[in-house]
């Protein structure tokens, strides 16, 4: 081990199990340094009226920042945490701790990966060196079958031949211990009034709760696995193995490997269920939406234009579920009450405003960024641009959204009611 210090940036990758930025630097240096900044880029309004970080995605990042800090005191170490400019920020926290290299997680979307390049190119003028790891995916960059300009663009064609010819690396070990400097200023988790963020109307009715946080991850994955009712192979309706994972995989407070490596586990003292496949299946979903932005590029970006009169009269009313349609209206309650929804029901919403109300579907974009709490760019641009038909998403089969009134009675009632309290 040398004397030198290194800077661990965290991004979207807010945990210590399954961490090889922290694990490498903790291996390679005498102290290192993490770091969260707060980006005011990310709580900005874009031109359809929405926050690029709304009250729910907001507080669930302050709870997992809060809980990333928590993890690293328990290793002997700490969080500094700052509000401003990364590139701003991160020269001169290593001009002032002498740090000699600084890690972070590579990104692929457009808005992220710039961010790097200014990081990269400040940092470069003090000739420190910012190291590229890649850490956000199940499946390894380089343990693909094919180079990522010959991705299949068919999420079946990518599966099959992944899963034929790749494995999944076993999960990086935790640090023992983490040395900061014995100086080191810590800084204080923002207040939501210090991000410009005020409370949501309807929060407080959620049927399911997320609290941010890496053990809040890791227990939630546990009590999945240790109360999931067992469901025969080849049973139709797995709809109570949802597992809500996605919150927690979305910003890294649970690694996509720790993920899978627990329900293979589970699988194999459990060998009748089908919940490995189930949650895998998602798993490797959110690596065809990452890989399929890194192949392709950000070109699915918002329009130049502001939405016409009538379409932002029309993208309103959808956006509070007044659009007179019950399923719909009742999925959008969800959402605004609880910052999530399921997978089907985020389906119904975009058909809706795309197919029905002809409203642009980048609009409906924005919204679920400023809302969901396990938004990530890959997955939302992929999924509403496989609505909507466009780009490289087109060569999958189409979604016929045919919603069974029977099975869906029960949620709109529920949902429509519970909007209806607060009118």
């Amino acid at each position: 081990m040398s004397g030198k210090t290194i800077l661990v940036w965290f991004r979207n990758d807010l945990r210590v199990h399954d961490n090889e930025i922290l694990l490498e630097a903790v291996k390679r240096a005498e102290t290192i340094i993490p770091v969260f900044c707060f980006d005011p880029r990310y709580f900005t309004e874009t031109q359809y009226g929405t926050k690029k970080t709304g009250f729910f995605r907001t507080r669930f990042l302050l709870e997992s920042v809060s809980g990333l800090r928590q993890s690293l005191q328990n290793l002997g170490g700490d969080l500094m945490i700052k509000f401003g400019l990364p590139e701003t920020i991160l020269p001169e926290i290593c001009k002032e701790y002498s740090v000699s290299e600084v890690y972070h997680h590579r990104e692929v979307a457009a808005e992220e990966t710039e961010i790097s390049e200014d990081v990269e190119a400040a940092l470069w003028k003090q000739q420190i060196n910012l190291k590229h790891f890649i850490g956000h995916t199940l499946y390894h960059k380089e343990d693909l079958p094919f180079p990522i300009k010959d991705i299949p663009d068919a999420f079946i064609t990518f599966k099959k031949k992944i899963e034929r010819d790749s494995e999944v690396r076993p999960v990086f070990e935790t640090p023992g211990k983490i040395h900061i400097p014995a100086n080191m200023e810590r800084g204080d988790l923002p207040l939501l009034s210090d991000l410009g963020i005020t409370r949501a109307q309807f929060e407080g009715r959620a049927q399911h709760s997320f609290t941010g946080g890496e053990q809040k991850g890791l227990s939630h994955l546990a009590n999945f696995l240790s109360h999931y009712k067992i469901h025969p192979k080849g049973q139709k309706n797995i709809s109570s193995a949802t597992s809500f994972l996605s919150p927690w995989l979305s910003l890294g407070c649970l690694s996509p490997r720790e993920v899978y490596w627990q329900v293979k586990n589970y699988e194999r003292e459990h060998p009748s269920t089908d919940i490995a496949a189930h949650i895998v299946l998602e798993l490797v979903w959110r690596d065809y939406f990452r890989f399929m932005l890194k192949k392709h590029g950000s070109n699915t970006t918002y329009s130049a234009d502001k939405p016409a009169t009538a379409e932002s009269a029309a993208f309103n009313r959808w956006k509070i579920g007044g659009t007179g349609f019950s399923l719909i209206d009742a999925c959008m309650a969800e959402l605004n009450s609880t910052g999530y929804v399921n997978n089907k029901c985020r389906q119904y919403l975009a058909s809706c405003l795309i197919k029905d109300l002809g409203v642009n579907w980048r609009a409906g974009a924005a919204y679920f960024e400023e809302m969901l709490i396990d938004y990530s760019p890959a997955s939302n641009w992929g999924n509403w641009t496989y609505i909507a038909g466009e780009g490289v998403m087109s060569v999958n089969r189409p979604i016929v959204i045919k919603p069974d009134v029977h099975s869906e009675e029960l949620y709109i009632k529920k949902w429509l009611g519970k909007l209806n309290e607060v009118h």
